[in-house]
């Protein structure tokens, strides 16, 4: 990897809100919208900003179900995510390295 390959970041995942989300879900579990807005405490509107653009990108997967009567929103890493994340630690490590 040149120097110059280090130096580029996914943006996506980059952002420190949409990074703690990814590192939420970086263990393969299922987490639920609730819990994501408490544990990263974030609004709603910026959680479902945030959730969006990693949908968009591939790096999650949103499933909407109804629990009991209430409506639930769970978030879940792909392995385009999964990917990404390594990537990005491979780019940081490869940097501590650099002569």
């Amino acid at each position: 990897m040149s120097k110059a390959d280090q130096l580029k970041f996914d943006e996506i995942i980059l952002s420190k809100t949409r990074l703690g989300i990814m590192s939420a879900l970086i263990g393969g579990d299922k987490l639920d919208f609730t819990y994501l807005r408490n544990a990263l405490n974030l609004s709603d509107g910026n959680l479902s900003i945030q959730i969006r653009k990693l949908e968009d990108a591939g790096y999650i997967k949103v499933e909407k179900k109804f629990v009991g009567r209430k409506p639930k929103t769970f978030c879940k890493i792909t392995r385009k995510g999964q990917k990404a994340i390594k990537n990005l630690i491979s780019k940081l490590e490869a940097l501590m390295n650099l002569d």
